[in-house]
């Protein structure tokens, strides 16, 4: 790996074309920059100054160094830069949640970047298991859970709740358990923990989805309620994904006599370095769910 401060030294030398004002330029003594480049030529094998008497020419090797040195130290330069910044308004910042409150809050993230477009947003839609892992091993910076992590590299901050609703084709005015053993179950990944909240809360009957008949299942958030909104099942969801669906008058949203609210959390890695834009966007974050 070549030193970076020799070949500043070398093309700096090869820009100022003599050493003594090299090592003014550079607070250096003419002896130190020889001893530069010196240690370059040693390093790479190669003859990168011509000398004759006190004046050089660089070689074609030295030539090529300093064309592809300086983009180097350059790109240094940036990447010293880019660390130090810290900036609320610029940067990356990568978000995961689950896929119901990600239909909410991914517009408004939009919105914000349209503000400040110096800040780039990468949003991922996971489960929570996926979410902590992510957090535990510094891929994202924020991630939004409805269970509260228990391991200790992870902070957590319960934010809001979202309820927990039964969503059927339009066509259904009444729930009894007659009529969701007639519809049968439309799963997703999250369906057996968010049925097992609410359904278990006001069947005495229900013990586990697998008492339906399977009529389908989906990973993709904007999918699940379609096959629902074709009177293929039912399915149970969190409110916001109920309310995202494109289709709203093919489905009815029904909240069921016991209320589940499911919990939020917003999580960061407590070893990571909380930037400004970090903390900018959580607070905003925080300030979209309390609305």
């Amino acid at each position: 790996m070549i030193n970076l401060n020799w070949l500043k030294t070398f093309c700096t030398l090869a820009e100022v074309g003599h050493f003594t004002k090299t090592a003014e330029v550079l607070f250096m003594t003419q002896s130190g920059v020889s001893q530069h480049i010196k240690k370059l030529e040693q390093q790479l094998a190669v003859t990168l100054l011509l000398r004759e008497g006190k004046s050089f020419t660089l070689s074609d090797e030295g030539l090529r160094l300093y064309q592809q040195g300086k983009l180097l130290l350059e790109k240094s330069d940036d990447l010293a830069q880019s660390i130090k910044q810290d900036d609320a308004h610029i940067g990356n910042i990568r978000i995961s949640s689950p896929g119901s409150i990600g239909l909410k809050l991914y517009p408004q993230l939009i919105a914000i970047q349209q503000e400040h477009p110096k800040l780039s947003l990468d949003y991922t839609f996971a489960p929570n298991h996926s979410i902590e892992l992510a957090l535990i091993e510094r891929n994202i910076d924020i991630g939004l859970v409805t269970k509260k992590p228990q391991d200790h590299r992870i902070n957590s901050t319960a934010i809001g709740v979202e309820p927990l609703v039964l969503v059927t084709p339009a066509a259904v005015n009444q729930i009894t358990w007659p009529v969701l053993n007639e519809l049968g179950f439309i799963d997703h990944p999250d369906a057996a923990h968010h049925a097992n909240l609410l359904l278990q809360k006001n069947f005495t009957e229900f013990s586990h989805i697998s008492q339906f008949q399977h009529k389908g299942f989906s990973n993709q958030i904007s999918l699940i309620l379609a096959p629902v909104s074709l009177g293929l099942g039912f399915t149970v969801l969190p409110l916001y994904a109920a309310l995202a669906f494109h289709q709203p008058s093919l489905i009815k949203i029904h909240h069921l006599t016991e209320t589940i609210d499911e919990p939020l959390y917003i999580c960061h890695n407590q070893y990571s370095h909380r930037a400004q834009r970090i903390n900018f966007i959580s607070n905003e974050i925080i300030k979209h769910i309390a609305k």
